[in-house]
């Protein structure tokens, strides 16, 4: 087995808390609209969820551009509430709420202290399913810029996870074969589907305790504690 020296990561719910930011900041929208706020907040965030999952492809195949989502997501979010919201006040909605999740932004906790145990011997390198403005201003919030030696987005590249293609840019762009690099991820078919179709070894983020869909990848449940994250990530047994 080939010592590991190049370590890819996903970045939303990887790096970033996504799940904590969104929902903090459809919390304070939906405290802003009088049609959303009886709406218990699981209910609204799974909506939410799902809208955004079902248009984010659209997105990155630019069949849609993202202000225009913005707004259709939340003309369907607000449907079942709001039946016909102006086009106006639309816009001022995603607005507001942009603002309110630019406000709540959060890392995963542990992962830059991972980042900056990592960097001085091994190659790092992001690969995510997002554009790369968005995806580079997170890593600017977090402190992370400097850490990273790469960052490879679907925008960019014209695929998205799962597909190997996005893999084999990051193997690329970071000088490494595939069997002395690592991929950790939060989500089972981008991040350790995508990693293994590429010949990677994956790391499942399984933070909520599910049941692996197969056996025998390796996992890890937080970024925390440093030492134990450290070790599996560096030592990680081949896929």
């Amino acid at each position: 087995m080939l010592p590991i020296t190049t370590i890819l990561f996903d970045l939303d719910d990887t790096l970033y808390d996504h799940t904590a930011t969104a929902r903090a900041a459809l919390a304070a929208t939906a405290a802003g609209q009088a049609s959303l706020r009886e709406v218990p907040a699981d209910v609204l965030y799974q909506r939410y969820s799902d809208l955004l999952e079902e248009m984010h492809p659209r997105i990155m195949r630019g069949e849609i551009d993202y202000l225009t989502a913005r707004e259709l997501r939340f003309r369907q979010l607000l449907a079942p509430y709001e039946p016909a919201p102006t086009a106006g006040s639309l816009t001022q909605l995603a607005e507001e709420h942009y603002g309110h999740y630019r406000q709540f932004r959060q890392p995963m906790t542990g992962a830059l202290a991972l980042l900056q145990r990592l960097k001085p011997d091994f190659r790092i390198g992001v690969v995510t399913n997002n554009r790369t403005s968005e995806q580079e201003e997170k890593l600017d919030f977090l402190g992370m810029s400097g850490l990273v030696d790469a960052l490879i987005t679907s925008e960019a590249v014209g695929v998205l996870k799962p597909d190997p293609a996005i893999y084999h840019v990051a193997l690329q762009r970071l000088q490494a074969r595939p069997a002395e690099t690592v991929m950790v991820g939060d989500n089972w078919v981008a991040d350790v589907v995508g990693a293994q179709a590429a010949g990677i070894r994956p790391v499942w983020l399984n933070r909520g305790g599910s049941v692996a869909p197969v056996p025998a990848v390796a996992e890890l449940n937080s970024l925390e504690p440093l030492k134990l994250a450290y070790a599996l990530l560096t030592t990680a047994a081949s896929c």
